[in-house]
């Protein structure tokens, strides 16, 4: 019998995931959570095998909590099962150690494959998230950011705009904006709120 915790902080969601399990002779719903830090705790206390888990949650998000039920409790899976399907989103996910990544539109006997599939240790994914997955493998290694890129990227984190930025450096807007756009490439990222969350992530600001 598979233990199964669904976390979500959608009760429709809940109710809905539980119903397509219900079913099912193998798979028990031993118990569910509205956000990471109570999925957590009844993680532990459920003594469950697999952790359904949404990414986007109140009070502690998905990414977070498996990195801490990773860490508290290794022997218990978790599988991603959430509406985001962008790198931001399910590389963080894999990287904290997440047996699979799901889209909340996938079919319910996908999903049931997967459950089964997590609680005999195989990876899962969906077909989207693993073909970004694989972009990600063949996209040539980015060349790090120069001392200027990192001080632009920095000067942007702490808020500055573009002119702020040039004047601190003694350096023209137009030289900015091309260091910017320098960093949106090497980052894969479209915009400066992206870049300096992917800044933090990849630990190049304090």
């Amino acid at each position: 019998m598979i233990r199964l915790l669904i976390v979500d902080d959608h009760p429709i969601v809940r109710d809905g995931l539980r119903a397509a399990f219900d079913a099912e002779p193998d798979i028990d719903v031993a118990g569910e959570a509205a956000n990471g830090r109570e999925g957590l705790e009844r993680a532990a206390a459920l003594d469950v095998d697999i952790v359904l888990m949404d990414l986007r949650m109140p009070e502690m998000d998905g990414v977070s909590a498996i990195t801490a039920l990773r860490r508290s409790h290794p022997h218990i899976k978790a599988l991603v099962l959430t509406t985001f399907d962008g790198d931001s989103d399910v590389l963080p996910a894999i990287e904290a150690g997440a047996t699979g990544y799901l889209l909340k539109d996938a079919p319910t006997d996908e999903l049931l494959r997967a459950v089964r599939a997590a609680a005999a240790g195989e990876p899962v994914l969906s077909p989207s998230v693993a073909g970004r997955l694989m972009g990600q493998v063949r996209r040539p290694a980015k060349a790090a950011l120069t001392d200027r890129e990192l001080q632009v990227l920095t000067l942007v984190a702490d808020g500055a705009t573009n002119r702020q930025a040039a004047a601190k450096l003694f350096i023209s807007e137009a030289s900015i904006k091309t260091h910017l756009l320098h960093i949106y490439d090497k980052l894969g990222v479209r915009d400066r709120a992206a870049a300096v969350g992917e800044g933090y992530r990849r630990g190049l600001l304090g």
